[in-house]
């Protein structure tokens, strides 16, 4: 075996230009192969990023109890309803399970939240809002908050309140005003603006106030529990995975952020399937050149291969010969290529720094050694039909040509 390399080896190197010619095209292959892999991975990054990055990759939300059912005949039902107030639906025991989620494996920051409706009134000027009420220190567990300021501050504290940049402009406030809030059970604060952010999304500039979860208890009246748990995870994609333990831990109804998602989730499967499509002509290409070339160097060696037939090499060695030659043909072309596309997306940002406007190329998604890998079996598939050619020369014609 190692004297059949050697022959592959010096067949290699009786044409240099000619070998040095069809390494770089299967390096150009793998490099094909590459940076659709990066610009695939770093796209579906990227929009999951600007999706689901900012939100609750778990959320717990506490059920509306139903009105007891006095009477229950077909066709009559008698309800209880409260009146005069609205009542707002709790998890009471939210903090009896807040250490719990939290020590779930995956699990990246939990957020014990209060949310309603609300009015901002500033003068004559009155805007709703929705109101999200968050634990100081906590304000950017879950949508990164101090992200997204462009003014003061997202730290929360006692009376503060925090808005985005198009409902500060429709209200004419800026950092230190006083603005009154009104919640939608009629409870009022004054509150002093301390932040505003401006995240790119119209409905959530223009319609979203943050405060402390003191405030919130006060505005709607909830002295404890919450409304709602959102849970963000170090792995989005685990985020069914980890909402079924969730469920079985505490036995809350915990709903991943992929639930209601399938119209994004087809997108990105489409995405994928494309990047497959393209990736696998790259190795087509790799595949029909190689055996291309080495059906053209049988077709010059007949005469070699017939003296190396008469002198008593088998079919065997004929043909592990020419794969041989196909394997490090595919192996050289491999490295050179993931070694080229390494460098070309060297120049583009990390994932974590990923910009609007430019390509999201994601060099950890670049499977290097998955392309390496596949033009070497793809190189070693395409030169069996050239070696078993080589092997059926008959010695006796080839010599005599």
């Amino acid at each position: 075996m190692l004297y059949a390399l050697k022959i592959a080896i010096r067949y290699l190197t009786a044409n240099k230009a000619q070998t040095a010619l069809l390494v770089t095209g299967v390096a150009v292959g793998v490099f094909i192969f590459i940076f659709m892999s990066a610009l695939i991975g770093g796209l579906a990054e990227f929009i999951l990023s600007r999706t689901v990055g900012d939100i609750s990759h778990i959320t717990i939300e506490a059920e509306d109890r139903d009105p007891a059912v006095l009477i229950d005949v077909p066709g009559h039902v008698l309800t209880v309803t409260e009146r005069g107030r609205t009542r707002t639906a709790t998890l009471a025991e939210a903090e009896t399970w807040l250490p719990l989620i939290e020590a779930v494996p995956g699990v990246r920051a939990v957020s014990p939240q209060i949310t309603g409706a609300g009015f901002l009134t500033r003068g004559a000027q009155v805007s709703q809002v929705s109101v999200t009420g968050v634990e100081p220190g906590r304000e950017s567990a879950i949508l990164d908050l101090d992200g997204y300021i462009v003014e003061g501050t997202a730290r929360l504290g006692s009376g503060l309140i925090v808005l985005g940049r198009d409902l500060a402009d429709d209200l004419a406030l800026s950092l230190g005003q006083t603005v009154r809030l009104q919640s939608s059970g009629g409870v009022t604060a004054l509150l002093t603006l301390s932040g505003i952010f401006e995240t790119g999304n119209g409905a959530m500039d223009g319609a979203r106030a943050f405060v402390s979860l003191p405030v919130a208890r006060t505005l709607y009246s909830m002295p404890q529990g919450v409304t709602r748990i959102e849970i963000k995870l170090d792995d989005l994609n685990a985020a069914d995975a980890t909402a079924l333990r969730i469920r079985s831990l505490t036995g809350l109804d915990a709903v991943p952020w992929t639930d209601g998602a399938e119209q994004l989730m087809e997108a990105l499967n489409a995405q994928a399937q494309t990047g497959y499509f393209l990736k696998s002509f790259a190795l087509i290409t790799i595949v029909i050149g190689v055996a291309s070339a080495l059906m053209l160097s049988t077709y010059r060696r007949r005469p070699e291969i017939g003296i190396m037939r008469a002198m008593g090499a088998g079919r065997n060695f004929v043909v592990f010969v020419f794969v041989t030659q196909g394997a490090l043909i595919g192996l050289l072309g491999g490295i050179l290529g993931a070694a080229l596309g390494y460098l070309a997306l060297l120049p583009f940002p990390p994932r974590d720094a990923f910009e609007p406007g430019t390509l999201p190329m994601d060099i950890t998604q670049g499977s290097y050694g998955l392309a390496i890998t596949l033009t070497v079996i793809g190189a070693i598939l395409a030169s069996i039909l050239p070696a078993r050619a080589a092997s059926r020369v008959d010695p006796v014609t080839a010599i005599g040509q």
